[in-house]
């Protein structure tokens, strides 16, 4: 019998479809504004229905199946858990790679703002400054929240996907100046 949306036949022999994308394998909408509970049960119901152990006494190539279902489960859960993977998986569903190296593109402005940011951070690291790093930590976390709102907007309802792949390129760098930030904060420890 096969289970609808998942392309897996229980019973005699399993039937991945692993060419679903991941939204259809976990039954969600492609939507960048994801209900986080929707995924999560989804997630816990497919992998409880096809963990390798309920396979256990199964033969050689179903419990082989049942290893590659579980890690596509992961896969799609983890991809989806993360707004910047979701967003960029949303993009290459629709052709676009916004993460290619090749594309470097950025507004003048935004490229301005880092170089700002970057000094603000090595000011506060030279200076061994906590106030400063928790206020550019806090300024740049509004701003890395304002970018998601805005790829939610230009993701779901304009459908904007070179706009969303410009705005998914700051998300990014503001994601990796966070961590550059937290690691500021073990510097001056």
């Amino acid at each position: 019998m096969a289970e609808p949306g998942h392309g897996l036949v229980r019973g005699a022999t399993m039937m991945p479809d692993f060419s679903q994308d991941h939204f259809t394998l976990l039954s969600l909408r492609p939507v960048f504004a994801l209900d986080m509970a929707a995924l999560d049960q989804a997630y816990r119901e497919l992998q409880t229905e096809f963990h390798p152990d309920r396979f256990a006494n199964a033969g050689e190539a179903e419990q082989r199946l049942a290893v590659q279902w579980s890690t596509r489960i992961n896969e799609a859960y983890q991809t989806l858990k993360s707004p910047f993977a979701r967003a960029n998986y949303l993009l290459e569903l629709q052709g676009i790679h916004a993460m290619d190296a090749s594309n470097t593109a950025m507004p003048a402005l935004f490229l301005m703002q880092q170089m700002e940011w970057r000094e603000s951070l090595m000011a506060a690291v030279a200076a061994s400054d906590y106030d400063g790093l928790q206020v550019l930590e806090k300024s740049t976390r509004t701003e890395a929240d304002r970018l998601l709102g805005e790829l939610e907007v230009e993701l779901d309802a304009r459908q904007d996907y070179p706009a969303a792949s410009e705005t998914l390129r700051k998300y990014r760098f503001l994601e990796k100046f966070l961590a550059d930030i937290n690691n500021a904060y073990e510097d001056i420890e």
